[in-house]
């Protein structure tokens, strides 16, 4: 069959004939129709994730969209090593696999599942929010971001607030409020903290940062020094800014009511990943969610790999 292989850590895949695959008991086999490319999916494939494999060749891809040998539509998830979503077929763990509703077609399935999760599981999961909180999402611009916008409002955020470097972007995510920042400019973190100090008097119950880095520290400094002494849940989805690593003073969390939180694949349990997924497809078919989505054959799999994460890509495999 053909795929997206990998022959190596830090080796691009390659559009390539591997074997097919042969599913166990406790697997089901996959007619393979989307998969999105995620940074996870790329960093996942090269080596370069906590989750990576060092047993190369292998298939690039780690959630997508297809059908069961009974044609069942599903989306599946961690399909079993040393096959990938990237494939005409693969094989998963029959408990890994959610139905589609009909009414949400795959491309868009395998699009909103990864970025609608992160955002679901945050809110539900780790952040335990409730109707009627205040929430504010940091990097709202990028794909899981502008979703993260959609789901707040529907789980019943009283006031959501998006703040990211492109202030016309913002300004267009239909937020109660938008802050940008210029962490590159002199002051850039300070000015920035303090844009934010009106909203945090008035209180805000959850962050969901897809950032990480200068802007994250910026609101967490915001955040202790408006003394609010409502609880805070800031909650790391996602490090986009590049910077994996920042200075936390200990002093900052002495004096706040700021609870620190990460929400991914080893924060939350899989069966929570899952359900998140299954409300996210709900909630999409529902009220007619969509994301600008940019498809590639599988054959273009070496364009695609290299194209910019936005608008979302979508390796379609025929």
């Amino acid at each position: 069959m053909k795929a997206a292989i990998v022959k190596g850590a830090g080796i691009n895949p390659v559009y390539a004939t591997f074997k097919e695959p042969e599913a166990t008991k406790d697997e089901l086999k996959i007619n393979v129709s989307a998969a999105a490319l995620s940074n996870f999916t790329k960093n996942r494939a090269l080596g370069n994730h906590y989750s990576s494999t060092n047993d190369f060749p292998i298939i690039a891809g780690a959630d997508g969209v297809g059908t069961t040998s009974e044609g069942k539509r599903v989306y599946f998830l961690m399909p079993t090593a040393p096959f990938g979503s990237l494939a005409q077929q693969t094989i998963v763990n029959k408990n890994l696999t959610v139905p589609i509703p009909k009414d949400l077609d795959d491309v868009s399935a395998a699009a909103i599942a990864n970025p609608g999760m992160s955002s679901w599981v945050a809110l539900v999961y780790r952040a335990h929010f409730e109707k009627g909180q205040t929430v504010l999402i940091n990097g709202a611009t990028g794909s899981a971001g502008s979703l993260a916008v959609k789901i707040a409002y529907h789980l019943g955020a009283k006031k959501v607030i998006v703040t990211g470097r492109n202030a016309k972007k913002l300004a267009n995510l239909g937020a109660d409020a938008a802050v940008s920042f210029d962490m590159i400019a002199e002051n850039g973190a300070t000015e920035f903290a303090e844009k934010l100090n009106p909203y945090f008097k008035e209180g805000v119950d959850v962050v969901l940062d897809y950032l990480w880095g200068d802007s994250s520290l910026a609101i967490m400094t915001a955040l202790a020094k408006a003394g609010n002494k409502n609880k805070s849940r800031f909650v790391s989805v996602g490090a986009a800014s590049g910077q994996n690593e920042i200075s936390l003073p200990s002093a900052l969390l002495r004096s706040s009511t700021i609870e620190i939180l990460g929400s991914g694949a080893k924060s939350a349990s899989m069966q929570e990943l899952l359900i998140s997924i299954k409300d996210v497809f709900e909630f999409a078919a529902t009220e007619k969610i969509s994301m600008p989505v940019k498809t590639y054959p599988l054959t273009e799999i070496e364009d695609a790999w290299n194209a910019p994460t936005q608008p979302r890509v979508v390796v379609e495999v025929k």
